[in-house]
């Protein structure tokens, strides 16, 4: 529409002041104040600008929505649209071997288990999804060749000083896996970064603890608990998240000029250990039978002394009946003594009766040496 309808007048209905040619502001006009403008005309056209946005038109005379106008319902549902997949956007899944942690504006706010979850669609929410059950390996010491079982050596990290002032060569393994994933993500950057030089600290510290023959010796596996639980206490303090499954102290040498002496050492501790097994075992049979045989000896000895206290005690009961018989009668006593005291004496010999009244005159024939007994042989001394 055009201001200048009806005359020279501004867009608020006022003239221009000043010249004759419009290019003047209001200041130049003269003392008369502006024109207000119509508001009728103005709530008319806002209502016929919003039709259009909404209709594509506005109403002729007809009733219907004059054209003109572009329609805005394919931006509105095309809006829509975005609007639900960015929703949308927020489903994710955790596997099996992960953990999610979630964070809503940048900071930390919950922890997914493993499933279908839902967050907040970003920038509000976003979420990692760090692999908290991989087992994942550190070598020190040395790297591993390849698909080969040998073994790169790297001096500047296996030589290390032990107790008694000797170099060793240690080349060990450490497992490690995420134990919590807030402090491994949030809490210092880069920490698996830091497993390597805490596990160099760890051995050097419990090496210098530990001398050369015990860390040639079967202390490995001691040496390498150690080394563990020391290491699990610095990642600690630091709040890594890293928890260290195991440490495998896969070489421990000697330096080269005293491998054969060391090796000496450890035949002769092989040699006095074998010695000590084969003692233990012949112990092991000789001790409960030489136990048994003692026992047997007592039990005998103590059986032997109830009998002889009992015969003893039978025997002075008996002396002590005998003696009062004695008191009363004298004769038949002495008698029926002598009479048992020879059945004692005579009971286990041969005898020979001779009738002292018979054959007066004769001379009586004793065989002697039918009644001696006959001397044993040497082969029955042999049985």
């Amino acid at each position: 529409m055009s201001w200048n309808k009806g005359g020279s007048k501004g867009p608020w209905g006022s003239p221009p002041s000043g010249g004759s040619n419009g290019t003047h502001g209001p200041k130049g006009g003269g003392n008369r104040p502006p024109e207000q403008p119509d508001l009728d005309e103005l709530i008319r056209k806002s209502q016929e600008s919003l039709r259009n946005a909404l209709g594509g038109g506005g109403r002729g005379k007809g009733g219907g929505y004059k054209g003109g106008a572009p329609s805005m319902r394919p931006l509105i549902l095309g809006g829509v649209a975005l609007f639900a997949l960015w929703c949308a956007s927020g489903i994710y899944r955790v596997d099996a071997d992960e953990q999610g942690v979630v964070l809503r504006f940048g900071k930390f706010h919950d922890i997914s288990e493993p499933g279908l979850n839902y967050h907040l669609p970003s920038p509000i929410e976003t979420v990692f999804t760090p692999r908290v059950t991989t087992i994942n390996r550190e070598e020190i010491g040395f790297r591993s060749d390849g698909g080969s079982n040998n073994r790169i050596i790297k001096p500047e990290e296996s030589l290390m000083l032990t107790g008694d002032k000797n170099l060793v060569n240690a080349q060990f393994e450490v497992q490690w896996r995420i134990k919590d994933a807030e402090q491994y993500l949030f809490h210092m950057r880069f920490p698996d970064y830091l497993v390597k030089p805490v596990a160099e600290t760890a051995l050097r510290e419990v090496m210098g603890n530990t001398t050369l023959a015990m860390a040639l010796s079967d202390k490995r596996q001691a040496i390498a608990m150690e080394t563990r639980t020391l290491m699990q206490k610095i990642l600690d303090d630091y709040e890594t998240g890293i928890e260290i499954f195991e440490v495998n102290l896969l070489a421990v040498d000697a330096p080269e000029p005293v491998v054969d002496a060391f090796i000496d050492v450890l035949s002769a501790q092989q040699e006095k250990e074998t010695l000590q097994n084969q003692a233990q075992k012949y112990r092991d049979g000789v001790l409960p039978m030489a136990q048994g045989q003692a026992e047997k000896m007592v039990k005998d000895a103590e059986a032997y002394k109830e009998a002889v206290i009992t015969k003893a005690k039978g025997e002075a009961a008996q002396f002590t009946s005998i003696t009062k018989q004695y008191e009363r009668a004298e004769d038949v006593t002495k008698k029926r003594m002598y009479l048992e005291t020879m059945e004692d004496i005579l009971s286990g010999m041969n005898k020979i009766i001779v009738d002292g009244n018979a054959g007066n005159g004769v001379m009586p024939y004793l065989p002697l040496k039918e009644l001696k007994p006959s001397e044993p042989t040497k082969q029955e001394e042999s049985r």
